[in-house]
């Protein structure tokens, strides 16, 4: 499915190809609530928001958008859009409390009652198996830098195939590595706060190897049908200039932002630059004999996520502690022109199509979705209860529209998943930005379409673009 469908409609444009998969996405921590409810216990990310001046306003996730009373009311909403995909985060503390031996069922049991509805309402489940909720009691033992880590992600991700594996037919092991790895390890931005170049890579390393070990148990547990995907927030660099410094620049970044986790995936191998750059930080000891083999377990698909690009120069600019662990003492990041989101993030759409492209010259064969794609806009409901946000719905057309170069370009992007249905705990900035369609009021509880919202429903009904 790479060529477009050619069929004239007066009122579409741009039209996706047939079986085009058209979804939102949402994350575990940030909507679910009920941070203590059925026998779960703290993750990394219930640590690190209670801990003072970590989350901005001191945010927690303990109610979010109290997804986990709200699940059926949700679930509705999606109806209503008419998106034919969800991609949902499992909570690993949720079903697997400490990390280890056997899951706890009322937890397993929640997720058990989403697939079905979702299912009840013609929506195809999406899970991601881990969305950066680690459970404490495993950080407590090392986290991410440490190999047994990956190897409990392997045991855990057995107990939810067995669980789910006759009605989810679709699994993303990982969500973002690299901010779990760096954010969280290499600048301390993220849970669990560290702040450890040294850990940040080795972190990077046991994510690659639970990915694989995962892929590799899914293999064996699912139906052949299943598909086994990961989810990257790749990054599209750009160099300032052409100036063999500026374009150096570009590379370290794209060595440690992207090939340390497309290399070993799809390659069987670390950058060669990599392992020059961060010579100064490690020797690479921890990847052992056959380590490798395990990394590039074969998948069937490859997520993206995508917000603004990324414009490097050479100098030293990076603020330390740094998430560019080799990059920091040679790169400058640049801010790129044009409009902001609330996030003060570009927006930028030519940099997903060149993703995409990029991704289509080196991966032939992959499948692509961008399960990620989305802004945060300062909007609220008006006086009349109206939630008017036509800077996100500008947003979402051009990134839309470059996706849709893209395929006609020959890259094979299957599906398009918006971020996020409902606004929610935005990690380190707490409830100050709102990514969702659906306009959430944290102290009721009230959900709104927003007017994203039902022009998001027209693109999916029409199956494409005005």
């Amino acid at each position: 499915m790479t060529a477009l469908d050619a069929r004239p409609d007066a009122t579409t444009t741009l039209r996706f190809p047939a079986g085009f998969r058209w979804g939102t996405a949402t994350a575990a921590y940030q909507i679910e609530g009920a941070a203590a409810e059925d026998g779960r216990t703290p993750s990394i990310w219930d640590t690190f928001s209670r801990t003072p001046g970590k989350v901005r306003n001191g945010d927690t996730g303990d109610i979010a958008a109290d997804h986990y009373h709200r699940m059926h009311e949700d679930v509705a909403l999606m109806r209503r859009l008419g998106v034919t995909d969800y991609r949902f985060s499992i909570a690993w503390p949720r079903v697997q409390p400490t990390g280890r031996g056997p899951a706890v069922q009322k937890g397993l049991d929640f997720y058990r009652r989403l697939v079905d509805e979702l299912r009840g309402a013609g929506i195809r489940p999406v899970a991601t198996l881990y969305h950066w909720d680690l459970p404490q009691e495993l950080e407590d033992a090392g986290g991410w830098p440490q190999r047994e880590t990956a190897q409990r992600f392997g045991e855990y991700a057995g107990i939810m195939a067995e669980a789910l594996g006759d009605r989810v037919a679709t699994w993303t092991t990982l969500n973002e590595p690299w901010c779990a790895a760096f954010l969280g390890y290499g600048s301390g931005e993220h849970a669990p706060g560290r702040t450890s170049p040294l850990a940040s890579l080795r972190a990077a390393h046991h994510l690659n190897m639970a990915h694989g070990w995962a892929a590799q148990v899914l293999r064996a547990e699912l139906p052949p049908s299943a598909e086994v995907s990961l989810t990257l927030n790749l990054h599209a660099v750009r160099a300032h200039s052409d100036s063999p410094a500026d374009l150096d620049a570009a590379r370290r970044i794209d060595a440690v932002g992207n090939r340390i986790f497309l290399d070993p995936v799809f390659r069987g191998r670390l950058p060669e630059d990599l392992v020059r750059d961060t010579a100064p930080v490690t020797d690479w000891s921890f990847v052992l004999d056959g380590d490798l083999d395990v990394t590039s377990t074969p998948i069937d698909s490859l997520g993206i996520n995508y917000y603004s690009p990324t414009v490097v120069a050479a100098g030293s600019g990076a603020a330390a502690p740094s998430p560019w662990a080799g990059a920091e003492q040679h790169v400058r990041f640049l801010p790129a022109p044009g409009p902001r989101t609330a996030m003060d993030w570009p927006v930028d759409a030519d940099g997903l199509h060149e993703l995409l492209i990029r991704l289509r010259d080196d991966l032939p064969g992959v499948p692509l979705v961008i399960t990620e794609n989305g802004a945060a806009y300062d909007d609220y409901a008006d006086p009349s209860g109206e939630v008017k946000d036509p800077e996100r719905v500008a947003y979402l057309h051009a990134h839309l529209s470059a996706v849709h170069r893209a395929i006609a370009d020959g890259a094979d992007v299957r599906g398009y998943f918006l971020w996020s249905l409902l606004d929610n705990f935005e990690w380190a900035y707490g409830y100050s930005k709102r990514f969702g369609i659906v306009h959430v009021d944290f102290a009721t509880q009230r959900r709104t379409f927003k007017d994203s919202a039902r022009w998001y429903a027209s693109v999916i009904e029409r199956g494409g673009l005005v």
